[in-house]
């Protein structure tokens, strides 16, 4: 019997914000003689009852604010890195938002060191590898997510790719293309949320004038078949979050989750958790109620944990690395 939580797998859809418990968010509010904005962790958590992407991210935004110091951006991704490794993550690729920081006059460097800081010590605790993916706020402009770019080249060296995320409907991939452009140039990787709210055509938009090597989200792809076909045969991953596509109502229950259904179009689909603090369970939660919920067989659960790593951008040794120790899980649970 596969133990689904242990077994060794890659997170690659992850905001660092959405890790953001409410306990943690009243310790550090307390810190920083801020106020939380709800009397009471309790509280806090009766709000999390969203009836769309924008209901969640007026309480997401509002939760951070709370956030201003290098030693809070420390805990936060402490934090996330402790629960991850209980559920079986040995690699992890870690969204941040830093225009939501730097509105609120939090230095850019005080978010990427504090954050960096806690992913190296990582490392060494809890043999968990980790980079951060530079996310721009699609709801804002091109001109801040390009002086967003310039101020991220002084830590270039932390920072493997950029993203695009935040209110998708109306604002779609095309509006960031020159943005995308300079980031390419620079040397950085390219990821984005796509086909989450928004239309099958803002999938085709990431491929085509972003370039993206990955499509977060991307569950609206399964609306056109002409995008399937070219996402199989590209075997462009797909970063699904079940868990946040019920909670934000994309879809009713797991039950009728993509999915499975994505898999049997021979699209590269991994399984992560997005926004875990808000959305009810980490990675390893999402895997055991989507395995309930779909009834995946054995293989299709070994071919998502396969799929994580295939998915990330590591080096081919450390991919390989990682591999061999889904083998040996798989053999040790057949033993």
């Amino acid at each position: 019997m596969i133990d689904i939580q242990r077994l060794p797998k890659a997170e690659l859809h992850l905001h660092i914000e959405g890790t953001f418990e409410p306990e943690l968010i009243f310790k550090i509010a307390q810190r920083n003689g801020l106020d939380p904005g709800y009397p009471s962790v309790e509280a806090l958590r009766a709000a999390y009852a969203f009836s769309d992407l924008q209901s969640f991210l007026d309480v997401y935004y509002a939760a951070m604010r709370v956030l201003r110091t290098r030693r809070d951006y420390y805990d936060l991704a402490a934090a996330y890195c402790e629960r991850a490794a209980r559920q079986g993550v040995r690699h992890a690729e870690i969204f941040f938002d830093p225009q939501a920081h730097t509105e609120r006059g939090v230095p850019f460097g005080d978010v990427v060191e504090g954050l960096s800081a806690a992913l190296e010590d990582a490392r060494e605790r809890l043999r968990i590898t980790a980079s951060l993916i530079m996310c721009f706020l699609r709801d804002l402009s091109v001109e801040s997510a390009m002086e967003t770019l310039r101020a991220a080249l002084a830590f270039r060296s932390k920072i493997i790719a950029v993203g695009l995320d935040s209110a998708e409907v109306g604002n779609p991939p095309s509006k960031f293309a020159s943005v995308f452009d300079r980031a390419r140039a620079e040397g950085f990787l390219t990821v984005a949320h796509a086909g989450e709210e928004g239309p099958p055509e803002y999938v085709w938009e990431a491929l085509d004038l972003l370039r993206v090597s990955r499509v977060d989200h991307g569950v609206r792809s399964l609306e056109d078949r002409q995008l399937v076909e070219r996402l199989r045969l590209a075997r462009v991953p797909l970063t699904v979050c079940p868990f946040s596509n019920v909670k934000l109502r994309v879809v009713p229950d797991l039950g009728h989750h993509p999915l499975k259904r994505m898999m049997d179009a021979g699209l590269v689909v991994t399984v992560n958790s997005d926004d875990p603090a808000y959305f009810g369970g980490y990675v390893g939660d999402n895997f055991q109620a989507v395995v309930r919920a779909l009834d995946l067989t054995s293989d299709e659960i070994v071919t998502l944990a396969r799929n994580s790593f295939e998915a990330a951008f590591i080096d081919d040794a450390t991919k390989q690395r990682y591999l061999e120790e889904i083998d040996r899980a798989i053999s040790a649970a057949r033993a």
